[in-house]
């Protein structure tokens, strides 16, 4: 296991790609977000431990279907939460700060897939943090190879134990996510 990052809360693990099994793209690391400007000042990507062995399981599944689970965000502090509310000012797509969204519990991971043979990412028919109701899960007018990629990684997540939100394919959390405390650790500078 890793060393432990300066400033990480106890109840936080770090993820890597090492030893997760995954891909890390943390997008709020960059400014090719919702917020066009980069969020995260240090690429960290940590998960409430609860959390840790779902993520492994997802991990597991994916690659016994022959795909790697690729990771947008998992915790988010605060101050990142703030940055996305003022950015979108929607409930449906973004929780305001002074509810916390499972995110800024540890409790909650954005993903994707790619495609071991091919090494593309899987056609999900609209981006990450894409604020329509083309990001919806049950949207019929999608191509059928956009709903067979969605029902792919919806099985992967539901399989290790998370749950799906409505309006965002790639957002999954803990099923009790929300009884967990908020966790206000500024190891990643905002």
């Amino acid at each position: 296991m890793n060393e432990k990052v300066a400033g990480l809360d106890p109840s936080l693990v770090e993820i890597t790609e090492a030893e997760y099994g995954i891909k890390l793209d943390l997008v709020y690391a960059t400014a090719n977000n919702v917020t066009g400007t980069v969020i995260y000042q240090d690429v960290v990507c940590a998960i409430h431990k609860d959390v840790a062995p779902l993520v492994k399981k997802a991990s597991k599944n994916a690659q016994r279907a022959g795909y790697t689970l690729v990771v947008f965000d998992a915790y988010r502090p605060r101050a990142a939460q703030v940055k996305l509310w003022d950015a979108v000012q929607d409930p449906q797509y973004v929780v305001p700060p002074e509810i916390g969204s499972n995110h800024t519990r540890g409790t909650a991971i954005d993903v994707t897939l790619i495609d071991n043979h091919s090494g593309e990412i899987l056609d999900m028919g609209t981006g990450f943090d894409d604020m329509s109701e083309g990001s919806h899960h049950d949207v019929d007018a999608m191509p059928l190879h956009v709903q067979r990629n969605r029902l792919l990684l919806l099985a992967i997540m539901l399989h290790a134990g998370f749950k799906e939100i409505d309006s965002e394919w790639w957002h999954y959390e803990l099923p009790d996510g929300r009884s967990y405390p908020m966790i206000d650790c500024e190891f990643i500078r905002v």
